[in-house]
C-alpha cells in the first residue's frame, strides 16, 4: 500500500509543476500587462492542485472560517506547501511576505512579484522589519490580503518554533486588523520529500483581531489561538505528539 501510494504521490508532484509551468505560459501576457491576470494565475494554479491532491492521492483539502476580503493581515501557521496553496486558492488578493531568495525562482518568483509579494532579507533582523513595513506601504503595491508566517518557516507537526515580532510590527506599523490562521496541512503533506498522506488538510480562519493592541499583547493573543487551533486540527486528523 505504501508503495502505491508512493507512485501516486510522486505522479501528483510531477504533474503539480508541471501545472505551474504550463499555467504560467498561458497567464504570462494577461499577467504582463494587468495584475489581475497575475491573480487568475495563482488562483488557477492553487485551485488545481486542491483539485488534483484529491483526486490523486486521496487528499481533500477544506477551509473554515470566514475568509477575510479586505485589506487585512493573515497571520498563519506555516507547515508544508499546501497551506500556501489553500490560502491562495480562496482569498481574493493574496500576497505574502517571503523570502527575498524566492525572487530568482522560475516562474513563481515572478508571479509573486506581479501580485505584490514582499522579498524580505531574513538574515537583516530588525532591518528586515523596516524593509517589510516600507514594502506594504509602497503605494504602488497592489493592495489585498498580506499573508505572513509569524514563526518565519515551516514547522512540522508537534514541533516548537518562537514566534517572531515581524508580524507584531506590521500589526502596529499598518494599523491593519489580523486575522489569524490555524492547519493541520502538515499531517498529510510533509516539510520535505514526495509522499502525501490520504485524508482532509484544513486551514482554519479564526476570529479576526481588530488593530490598537500593544505588540506584547498581539503577538501573544496570536501565538495562543493560532497554536491552540492547530493542535486541536491535527488532533481532528489523528495526529498525536
Amino acid at each position: 500500500m505504501y508503495v502505491i501510494q508512493y507512485v501516486r504521490s510522486l505522479i501528483f508532484v510531477v504533474q503539480m509543476y508541471a501545472a505551474m509551468a504550463v499555467l504560467g505560459i498561458i497567464y504570462a501576457p494577461w499577467a504582463l500587462v494587468s495584475e489581475e491576470g497575475a491573480f487568475g494565475a495563482v488562483h488557477a494554479f492553487s485551485r488545481w492542485v486542491r483539485f488534483s491532491a484529491h483526486w490523486l492521492v486521496g487528499l481533500k483539502t477544506e477551509v473554515r472560517g470566514r475568509v477575510p476580503t479586505g485589506e487585512v493581515l493573515v497571520a498563519s501557521k506555516h507547515q508544508s506547501f499546501l497551506d500556501i496553496i489553500i490560502l491562495v486558492s480562496v482569498l481574493p488578493r493574496p500576497k505574502f511576505i517571503m523570502k527575498q531568495e524566492l525572487r530568482r525562482a522560475p516562474i513563481l518568483g515572478w508571479f509573486a512579484k506581479r501580485i505584490g509579494c514582499v522579498p524580505v532579507d531574513r538574515g537583516a533582523r530588525g532591518a528586515a522589519v523596516q524593509q517589510m513595513i516600507a514594502g506594504v506601504k509602497d503605494p504602488n503595491a497592489p493592495r489585498g490580503q498580506l499573508i505572513i508566517y509569524p514563526q518565519g518557516t515551516r514547522v512540522a507537526p508537534g514541533a516548537a518554533k518562537t514566534y517572531k515580532v515581524g508580524v507584531g510590527a506590521l500589526y502596529a506599523g499598518l494599523g491593519q486588523a489580523v486575522v489569524p490562521a490555524a492547519t493541520n496541512v502538515g499531517v498529510f503533506w510533509a516539510r520535505t520529500g514526495v509522499y502525501r498522506k490520504p485524508g482532509l488538510a484544513v486551514v482554519e480562519f479564526l476570529p479576526v483581531v481588530e488593530p490598537g493592541l500593544p505588540v506584547p499583547q498581539i503577538m501573544e493573543q496570536l501565538e495562543t489561538v493560532i497554536e491552540e487551533a492547530s493542535d486541536r486540527l491535527m488532533s481532528e486528523a489523528g495526529f498525536t505528539r
